[in-house]
Parts: C-alpha cells; sequence; structure tokens
C-alpha cells in the first residue's frame, strides 16, 4: 500500500515526536534530480509585485498621468532599451545590480505574465501559480509533480524550502521536501548534550531503521524519520560554508547564502525555494524613496550578492534563479498612495546559461478600451505570455524533463528562448 501524506494525514496517525527542531519536516521532502549538475532556485516575491514599478515604460506619457506621485522620474529610470514594440524600459532606480547582470546578458525580462481571467486573491492565485492550473489550484504542485516523475533512489535533501513551511508549488504525492530557514538550528533536539545526545540520536536512528510493509502508516514515519536523519550532518556543513563576499542581513540575503552554501558544499540540493514579502503595497507605495524602493533595493543586494558567489565559486552556469509573484498590480494609484491587485506582471530569469534580454512587449498604458494591451476597462495589464510557457522552457530545457507530461498540456512558445 502506497501512503501518500494526505493519507498519512486522513489517518490522523499520532506517531510518536521525533525531536526534529527542522519545522515541519514530517511534511514532505524531494528528489530533485533531472539534469545533473544544476540547480533551480525560485525566488517568489509575495504580495503581488508591482511590475510596472520594477520594470517602468517611463517614456509612455500615460505612466506619469496615471501614477502622478508613484512614477519614477524619466531621468531616475535605469534604462534597459527598448522591446520589439518600441516602448523605452527601465529598471527601478534601486536595481543597479540587477541592470549590471543584464547588462552583462545574464538577466532575461519576461513582459506580461500571467493567465486568463487572472485571480485577483492572493491565495487563490499563489495556489494557481503552485499548481500551473488556473482550473484547479488543489493537487500537487508543479516542481511537486515533476519530481514525482523522477525515478529513485531519492536524495532525502534534494530539495530545500527556506521558508518555514513546504510551499504548494513543491507538494508532490510520493516525495517530501524540507523546510528548513535556519541552518545552524536544524538538528536533533534532545534534552542532553553532548555523548548522551549522540547516544540519543544513535537509539532513534536504529528505531526508524524499521519499517514493517504491514503497517504503511508507521512505516511512512518511519521512512520520513530515516531521511530526516541523513540531512542533518549535510545541512550543518552548510552552516559553516564561508561566502566570497558579504551577504545582506536580511531574509533574503542569508536564506540566499544558506542556498550558495549548499551548493558550494555539494550537499545535493537541486531545487531552492526562496520567498520574499512585503509585495501587497495597498498603501505608501512611495515608489521612489519609501517602502517600495526598500523592497527593491533589499531584493537587487541579496540577488547581486549570491550572483557574484556564485560566480566567484564557479557555479554560475549551472544555476538558474526564476523569479514571480502571484499577480501585478493596477495601472492607477489609489488614494492611499498605493496600487491595489492587479493582473499581469513580470518574470525574472537569471543565470550563468540565460539569454538575457526583453521577451515580450510593454503595455501601452493608454487608457482606452480598444487597447489591446489593457483589460478590466484600462485598469489592468493584460497578459501577453502565459506563465506555463516559461515554467515549460525551465522544465524542458533546464529541468531535463518533458514540461507536456509535467504540466499537462503543451504550453511551449516559439521565440520564449531565454534558456
Amino acid at each position: 500500500m502506497r501512503v501518500t501524506r494526505r493519507a498519512f494525514v486522513r489517518g490522523s496517525v499520532s506517531a510518536f515526536a521525533w525531536g526534529f527542531a527542522a519545522p515541519r519536516f514530517l511534511s514532505d521532502l524531494a528528489l530533485a534530480q533531472g539534469a545533473s549538475g544544476r540547480s533551480l532556485v525560485v525566488l517568489y516575491l509575495g504580495g503581488g509585485n508591482d511590475a510596472l514599478s520594477t520594470v517602468m515604460p517611463y517614456a509612455d506619457p500615460a505612466y506619469a498621468t496615471r501614477r502622478p506621485t508613484l512614477a519614477v522620474p524619466a531621468g531616475a529610470a535605469l534604462q534597459i532599451g527598448s522591446d520589439t514594440s518600441g516602448v523605452a524600459l527601465g529598471l527601478h532606480p534601486r536595481l543597479s545590480g540587477l541592470r549590471s547582470i543584464y547588462n552583462d546578458g545574464r538577466l532575461a525580462l519576461i513582459q506580461r505574465t500571467g493567465y486568463p481571467n487572472s485571480s485577483r486573491s492572493h491565495f487563490l492565485g499563489g495556489d494557481i501559480w503552485a499548481t500551473a492550473n488556473p482550473a484547479s489550484s488543489q493537487g500537487p504542485g508543479w516542481l511537486g509533480r515533476y519530481l514525482d516523475l523522477l525515478p529513485p533512489p531519492v536524495d532525502p535533501l534534494a530539495g530545500w524550502s527556506t521558508i518555514g513551511s513546504t510551499p504548494h508549488a513543491l507538494d508532490g504525492l510520493a516525495v517530501s521536501v524540507p523546510a528548513i530557514p535556519n541552518v545552524t538550528t536544524y538538528s536533533f533536539a534532545s534534552p542532553n548534550s553532548g555523548a548522551e545526545a549522540q547516544i540519543g540520536r544513535a537509539f532513534a536512528t536504529a528505531i526508524s531503521s524499521h519499517v514493517p510493509v504491514d503497517r504503511p502508516h508507521l512505516a511512512f514515519v518511519n521512512a520520513t524519520a530515516q531521511s530526516a536523519f541523513a540531512t542533518l550532518d549535510r545541512v550543518a556543513a552548510v552552516a559553516k560554508y564561508v561566502p566570497s563576499v558579504t551577504y545582506p542581513t536580511s531574509g533574503l540575503g542569508q536564506a540566499l547564502r544558506a542556498v550558495a552554501g549548499a551548493m558550494a558544499g555539494n550537499v545535493g540540493t537541486r531545487v531552492f525555494w526562496v520567498q520574499t514579502g512585503g509585495f501587497d503595497t495597498h498603501a505608501g507605495q512611495n515608489t521612489n524613496a519609501g517602502a517600495y524602493a526598500t523592497l527593491m533595493g533589499t531584493l537587487d543586494e541579496g540577488i547581486g550578492a549570491f550572483y557574484e558567489d556564485l560566480r566567484n565559486q564557479g557555479l554560475l552556469g549551472s544555476t538558474l534563479i526564476l523569479q514571480f509573484s502571484e499577480f501585478g498590480r493596477r495601472i492607477n494609484e489609489n488614494g492611499s498612495g498605493g496600487t491595489d491587485h492587479g493582473a499581469a506582471g513580470v518574470m525574472m530569469a537569471i543565470g550563468g546559461a540565460v539569454r538575457g534580454g526583453l521577451y515580450g512587449t510593454a503595455p501601452r498604458l493608454a487608457a482606452d478600451p480598444g487597447n489591446p494591451t489593457l483589460e478590466n476597462n484600462g485598469h489592468d495589464v493584460a497578459y501577453e505570455t502565459d506563465f506555463r510557457s516559461v515554467y515549460a522552457r525551465v522544465i524542458d530545457e533546464w529541468l531535463g524533463a518533458s514540461s507536456v507530461a509535467v504540466l499537462g498540456g503543451d504550453f511551449r512558445k516559439p521565440g520564449l528562448t531565454f534558456l
């Protein structure tokens, strides 16, 4: 009998409490094998990032008209050229590190990504991006389905969530991904210390080695515990990593530092989930010098340090960073100095193998009901590239699997050649 995490939870099994400080270890941990030696780092911006403040059509007259206080002045925008539709674009002034990566040809900006009838809900929207299925927000995530297709043996540390829970995107039926937000506290918790603690760990390891085929729930618990024990020493080694650069002290910076340490230490992880929040900017967005500018600075500093560290370590060519958010935001600023939930946004791909540049076209911001780049009577940016087309490119060209099998359909898009 095959026991999934959901069957385990439904059975209301109350197993003995293993003393792991790792949050929700029994929640899921995975095999992320695929293309050998490659790492995928998913960077999720929680809250709905305002794409028009990240990549700005600064020369569009309607940009300043519709955002009288939030628009970044043309002279402050970090210009990156024009897209194929002739729209001049610039990055937010705090993204100087990302512009350097763009100028190196290693940052791809995929404009107007989304899906039909975009949900404005954080929860439903996030689940849709996780399952890669706008028709169904339940069930395994797109990365979980990918992992489920891979053959054994399963490395229990092949997937890694740097937040305190396992994200829906990595939720599978047959795999488990550990949540390890802090490598220094990921350990076997014991009331004792020294030799007695080691004896306790040895006994717990021995007990978990029994996997009774006639008691599937207990077998599930013991097998998961075995996987946990197998990861302890490797995670402890990551805590000793000495990077080649100084990482920022932000949560994002420290998460990326741990990811770099795992890569440099070759601990076996292939898929990482990194998340940073604060992008639900309904009020006080203050794009130029306030809350949003701080968010952009945090993002730029974290990615910049990570990129430089990987380059120094010779790991940049085997690393892909994929960044997205659950939706973009409305074009007009609101009466509270912020922006409300919108539709299409921007995705980024960064790495040594990325073919950088602008993909897709920017919206024309004139509030004309006949404007094909807008929707919702001109309030929102209409999607041009289905986000699943970006996933498909990553699955096919980076993870080495079949996107049709993983996504349940053919979402490959000609011309989307950032990999």
